[in-house]
């Protein structure tokens, strides 16, 4: 249900991406709208491991350097059926994790200083379960697309607008109501695909691990210290982390400018499968 979901999410995108192109632009902009689109995804695909690490000021480190970290990780991603990351720590008090990569042979999994001081071993292996999850679920590539599209569709005006009409007249009300509003809904389906996401990588990870409550308690923990230590990262790359290091994580109206589920739900969903 959740990649059904996530189908039907990407699809929106890219139809509201077209049809911004389409209206704002004519021919000319709906052809603009996808050479941007495609530009976009080609620099994230390949370069967002990078990037994402310089953000974090993440390094990478052998077996030699963190061996506990690296025999842990080697042993989860066995058993999910993957290649052996590149293992890498961020600098930061605050107990997280991430991956990124553009596939499972290229995807790094870091952790910072925090979760290796404060996270108990069992709930350290849940949280490397669910980051191996996004790995193997291919969720980089996933988001990355979203991102990129939703990010093209707010920079189209002004390329467009720079660049000329085309050979059409477009609808003038449709073109301000989507001057207004696509930048908005491209961002809510964007988030919306980030919350999917984590949704399954709690799951696959679960099943990666053999017990889904570890995993659920660190995300409890992980939680609860995100909102007492800070972290000094770039809101570009905040939504990669297991929990948003940036923001609290509501329910409601609130919860849809949200780019991870409300703790409180994935705790539930993880009880639900250790319950079953």
């Amino acid at each position: 249900m959740n990649n059904i979901k996530t189908m039907v999410l990407m699809a929106g995108l890219m139809g509201l991406f077209l049809l911004a192109g389409q209206l704002l632009g004519g021919s000319q902009g709906l052809l603009l709208a996808l050479i941007v689109g495609g530009a976009f995804n080609f620099v994230m695909y390949f370069f967002s491991d990078k990037m994402v690490l310089r953000m974090y000021r993440a390094q990478v480190v052998g077996e030699e350097q963190a061996p506990e970290l690296y025999r842990m990780v080697d042993r989860l991603r066995q058993r999910a059926g993957l290649p052996m990351p590149k293992i890498a720590v961020a600098p930061h008090e605050q107990p997280n994790a991430f991956a990124t990569g553009r596939n499972p042979e290229h995807a790094v999994v870091a952790v910072t200083t925090g979760i290796l001081k404060y996270m108990p071993q069992d709930e350290l292996e849940g949280v490397l379960a669910h980051e191996l999850a996004h790995v193997k679920n291919r969720d980089m590539l996933i988001t990355t697309i979203a991102a990129g599209m939703a990010g093209a569709i707010s920079n189209l005006p002004y390329l467009i607008m720079f660049g000329g009409r085309g050979d059409d007249d477009g609808h003038p009300l449709a073109q301000l109501a989507l001057l207004l509003l696509a930048p908005i809904g491209a961002m809510l389906i964007q988030f919306a695909v980030s919350r999917q996401r984590e949704f399954e990588a709690d799951r696959v990870g679960a099943e990666i691990l053999g017990r889904p409550l570890p995993l659920a308690n660190a995300l409890r923990r992980l939680d609860a210290l995100a909102h007492q230590i800070p972290m000094q990262v770039a809101p570009a790359a905040a939504p990669l982390a297991q929990v948003n290091p940036l923001a609290a994580h509501s329910g409601g109206f609130t919860g849809l400018f949200s780019t991870h589920p409300p703790t409180e739900a994935r705790v539930e969903r993880l009880e639900a499968m250790a319950a079953q």
